[in-house]
């Protein structure tokens, strides 16, 4: 049986179909076998087969029955053996998900070390007379258990589509924000385009929400302090619940 036990994960399911139509293909056979064995005494017909043939005809439907029987047998327990693999390595494999994406979130830089960053590229871009662009991200919808794997899926599809040079920071759970250098308006709508486009492909309905917030200088704040500002209240209008450091 170990040629047979060959089986691809992958193609599991085939593997069941074609099972399945084996054993209604054995057993139309049997049936048709029994058939023909049963006709001549059912009928009286003048020919009958019996002696030394009928014996072999007998001994042969018996064996192929217990070959088909057992054959199908060993193939039921392998799938099942197969499926429940199946099942423990999904098991598995969401665990390490979950664990991947709760080390990631914890390296992703806090509250803090936005402050230092949106500090420095503003004097930067004050100095330089260009624009500063951030774009916030409230994640939603995700239950309790499940939240640190959508929020740690969400910020590597973010990662993705941000431009070189950008960068994204945890301001609390479930909000992030992303510093875009030298970003006018324009350049941060066209970066949260992409950045939709790659939290749709994670799936939405009710279990994953998404709502964005773009704050650009000088258009919207005048000053790093007013921008920070506008990044805790940008999803929670009462100061007294914003962000925390």
């Amino acid at each position: 049986m170990h040629i047979f036990d060959r089986v691809d994960p992958l193609l599991l399911e085939r593997r069941g179909a074609q099972l399945r139509m084996l054993a209604i293909f054995s057993v139309l056979i049997l049936a048709i076998g029994v058939a023909l064995l049963i006709y001549p005494p059912a009928f009286s017909q003048p020919v009958s087969i019996s002696g030394p043939v009928m014996r072999r005809l007998f001994f042969a439907f018996c064996g192929l029955a217990a070959l088909l029987v057992g054959y199908l047998t060993d193939r039921h327990v392998l799938l099942q053996q197969l499926q429940r693999k199946l099942r423990a390595e999904e098991s598995r494999a969401s665990g390490l998900l979950l664990q991947a994406s709760a080390e990631l979130l914890g390296v992703l830089p806090n509250f803090e070390h936005f402050q230092d960053r949106l500090s420095m590229e503003f004097r930067r871009a004050a100095l330089g007379a260009q624009p500063l662009s951030l774009i916030a991200v409230e994640l939603s919808g995700a239950n309790a258990r499940g939240a640190a794997a959508l929020h740690g899926e969400a910020v590597k599809a973010m990662l993705r589509k941000l431009r070189h040079g950008d960068s994204i920071y945890c301001l609390r759970s479930g909000v992030f924000a992303a510093i875009l250098p030298a970003a006018g308006r324009t350049d941060a709508l066209r970066v949260r385009h992409r950045l939709e486009e790659g939290l749709e492909q994670l799936g939405g309905g009710p279990t994953f929400q998404f709502q964005f917030k773009v704050i650009n200088y000088p258009e919207d704040a005048r000053s790093a302090r007013e921008i920070e500002s506008m990044a805790k209240t940008a999803f929670n209008p009462r100061p007294e619940l914003a962000l925390a450091s």
